[in-house]
């Protein structure tokens, strides 16, 4: 159900997932921006799984979206793109270390995606725990 507010932050989280990997590099290397899907070309397998983390978030918020009469187990999908992102956002940060450059010169802005994808996360899981309450006090008035 899109009315939802959990339903837009679900939205939200596909388009950042998804359509920022296109759009914001995530480094550059010898004048070579580097997107997200640009890495299954790597050799390391580290550097693969990126963008196969970035492809399961959306995925799993796709299929939350769909499980609005099943609240608890679309809390507990949410539940697990943060700790997706959250690994994300560990591997991304442990590159980055690795490569040259200053914090903004050579890193992209794509490096903050899995922080915006949390942050929406929350916010979503706070919004099912909400109605899950709301429909919880209906019934006690039954």
């Amino acid at each position: 159900m899109i009315q939802r507010i959990q339903s837009i932050y679900l939205l939200l989280i596909i388009f950042f997932s998804i359509g920022f990997t296109f759009i914001f590099k995530l480094w550059e290397q010898s004048k070579t921006k580097v997107f997200a899907f640009d890495l299954f070309s790597d050799k390391n397998i580290l550097v693969k799984s990126i963008p196969v983390l970035f492809i399961t978030s959306a995925i799993i918020a796709i299929i939350s979206i769909f499980q609005f009469k099943k609240r608890q187990l679309q809390f507990v999908l949410g539940r697990i793109i943060i700790l997706i992102n959250l690994f994300l956002l560990g591997i991304l940060i442990f590159l980055s270390l690795n490569l040259p450059g200053e914090v903004f010169s050579e890193k992209g802005i794509g490096m903050l995606t899995p922080i915006i994808v949390v942050l929406l996360s929350v916010m979503a899981n706070k919004a099912i725990k909400k109605d899950e309450d709301l429909v919880k006090s209906v019934d006690r008035l039954r």
